[in-house]
Parts: C-alpha cells; sequence; structure tokens
C-alpha cells in the first residue's frame, strides 16, 4: 500500500526520435545490402571508393543548397555556374600570367572561387533586392551562365592545352591522402565547415529563422536579405570548390559540364531530411543524399535490373518519392 502523502512517481520522459533525420541513412544502409545481393563486387573497396569520390561533385554542391533551401530559397542554375566557373578557369589557365604550375594553379582556384562567389551573389542580390521569386531568378541565369560557357568554348570545348599543369593538377582528382581520395576529403571538409556554421553559429541559427518564417525573422530584429544573399554566396563558393574537383578529372571544359547537377542537388538535399520550404536543414543527411543516388546509379550499371540510361529517370522518381515521404513523416 503506497503511502498517499508521498509524491507520485512522474513518468520518465520517452525520447522521440525524428524519424526524418533517420531516414535517409536507413535507405542508405538498405541501399548497400541490395547492392550486395545483386553483385557480390559491389562491397568491393574499389567500387566503393569509386562510388564516392564520384559522389563529391554533387555532394559538395548539396551542402552549399542545404542552406540555400534552408534560408527558404532555391537555385537552379547550379549545373550552369558549374560549366561556366570551370570554363572561366580553364581560359585563365591557359594564359594565366606567372610561371610556375604550381602557383598558377592556385592563382586559378582562387580565381575559380571568386567568380563563384560573384555568381552566387549576383543570384542573391536579383531574389532580394529584386524581388523576383528564386525560382524565376535562378532559371534565368542557369539559361545565362550556360549559354556563356558555350560563346566562351565557341560551340565546342575549352582544355587545358599545357601538359604540365595538367600532371601538376591531376592529383587534386586521383591523388589520395593516407588511402583516402582527395575528392572525399573535399567534401567531408566542407561538409564539417557547413554542420559547424549551420548548427553552431549566430549566422545558422538566422538562416533557420529566415526560412521557418520570414516575417518573424525580421520583426526579430535579424537582416533578411543580408541572410539569404549570403546563402547564395555560400553555394556559389561550393560550386566553385566542386569544380576545383572536377576539373583536373577530364581537364576540359564543355557545353554539357554540370548538366542536371541541379536536379542531383536539389534530390540530395530533400532526401537528406531538410525542408524544401525551408526552416529545417541537415547538412549530414545531405552528404547521404548525394552517396545515395550515386548508389543508386551504381546498383543500375552493375545490375541488369533497369537501363543505366534511365538514371536522370530514377533520380526524377526519388525526388518525388522523397518528397512524399517528408510529408508523411511530417504530418505524423
Amino acid at each position: 500500500m503506497t503511502d498517499a502523502t508521498s509524491p507520485a512517481q512522474a513518468p520518465s520522459p520517452r525520447r522521440e526520435i525524428d524519424l526524418r533525420a533517420v531516414a535517409p541513412f536507413v535507405a542508405l544502409a538498405a541501399l548497400l545490402v541490395f547492392g550486395a545481393l545483386i553483385n557480390p563486387n559491389f562491397l568491393g573497396i574499389d567500387n566503393l571508393s569509386n562510388v564516392v569520390t564520384r559522389s563529391a561533385f554533387i555532394a559538395i554542391i548539396a551542402v552549399g543548397a542545404t542552406f540555400v533551401i534552408s534560408a527558404g530559397g532555391l537555385d537552379l542554375s547550379v549545373g550552369s555556374m558549374a560549366a561556366f566557373v570551370a570554363g572561366t578557369m580553364i581560359l585563365f589557365l591557359n594564359s594565366a600570367p606567372v610561371e610556375g604550375a604550381v602557383p598558377t594553379i592556385a592563382l586559378g582556384m582562387a580565381m575559380a572561387l571568386g567568380v563563384g562567389a560573384l555568381c552566387g551573389l549576383a543570384n542573391g542580390l536579383m531574389t532580394t533586392l529584386g524581388r523576383i521569386e528564386p525560382f524565376i531568378v535562378t532559371l534565368g541565369t542557369m539559361g545565362i551562365f550556360r549559354a556563356l560557357t558555350i560563346w566562351l568554348a565557341e560551340g565546342g570545348s575549352i582544355a587545358m592545352r599545357s601538359q604540365e599543369l595538367r600532371a601538376a593538377y591531376r592529383p587534386v582528382y586521383f591523388g589520395n591522402v593516407l588511402g583516402v581520395p582527395v575528392p572525399v576529403i573535399a567534401f567531408l571538409v566542407v561538409a564539417a565547415l557547413g554542420a559547424f556554421v549551420l548548427y553552431r553559429t549566430r549566422f545558422g541559427r538566422h538562416v533557420m529563422a529566415v526560412g521557418s518564417s520570414e516575417d518573424v525573422a525580421r520583426y526579430s530584429g535579424i537582416r533578411v536579405n543580408r541572410v539569404r544573399t549570403i546563402t547564395y554566396v555560400i553555394q556559389g563558393l561550393c560550386v566553385a570548390v566542386a569544380v576545383l574537383v572536377y576539373v583536373p578529372r577530364l581537364g576540359a571544359a564543355t557545353a554539357t559540364t554540370g548538366l542536371l547537377w541541379e536536379l542531383q542537388a536539389i534530390t540530395a538535399v530533400v532526401i537528406g531530411g531538410t525542408a524544401l520550404r525551408g526552416g529545417v536543414g541537415r547538412v549530414w543527411g545531405t552528404i547521404c543524399g548525394a552517396l545515395i543516388l550515386e548508389l543508386v546509379g551504381n546498383i543500375m550499371v552493375l545490375s541488369d535490373l533497369v537501363s543505366e540510361y534511365l538514371i536522370g529517370a530514377v533520380q526524377g522518381a526519388i525526388i518525388i518519392l522523397a518528397m512524399l515521404i517528408q510529408r508523411s513523416l511530417a504530418r505524423r
């Protein structure tokens, strides 16, 4: 018999699990198991290393897209921007005013980062100061960047002419540090910096606040236009970093460089659990989403279940399915 005067024992609080945060990692694990069942070579070190390395471009760009989307924006120009930045960088390398391969490449990288930041700044200013919908602005700049690339290439391709530069630049994509491919190190560093800024800084909290409610953020003293513009600059810088890793792979840029990268980047962000309406951003989920996309393509190549020519169609279906699942989990 319990003492009536003793305080009632409060039930221990149950820790809720955010299914939207966990789902991408569960899907990744399921894909790994499925791939191993389809082809015994799937889990080989060479194959998985190739998958992770190839996903680096989209993973880096998608980190920037996480900032833009978390703040309630959208950028459809990242693929065309990548082609434009790559083209201008290679043209600079072909006519660099400095001597020596390493100084030339370093200067070309700095120039590419500057061009990417300026492209992002242009998108941000037109969206905020021009008060134009991000969809319209970035749809327009997508066409502009692609057309400028075709014009610079004169309808063909822009290739690095110096074999010395190619040899010196090659390790940025094909090299490794302690067995880890350089592109993998690059996207892990970008993801770690992105996660720190988004989760641990005042700017990151402002990004979430702006994406959740622009009016409430403005009444709270947050400079909404500046925050959103900076997210587009971050997106431009991430595109430039992806280009730095991409250029030594082929040593050239063409009109098709970066084609459909915007679809893959947005899909990776949505798969990772970032809310497309803004207010919720998950950087590591985005990285997981990029890996999922590359794994799906790899499984299609290693198996005969679906033609590898339908990779774009499968990715389009994935983003629709991911949105349906995200909304279902949000309602729950």
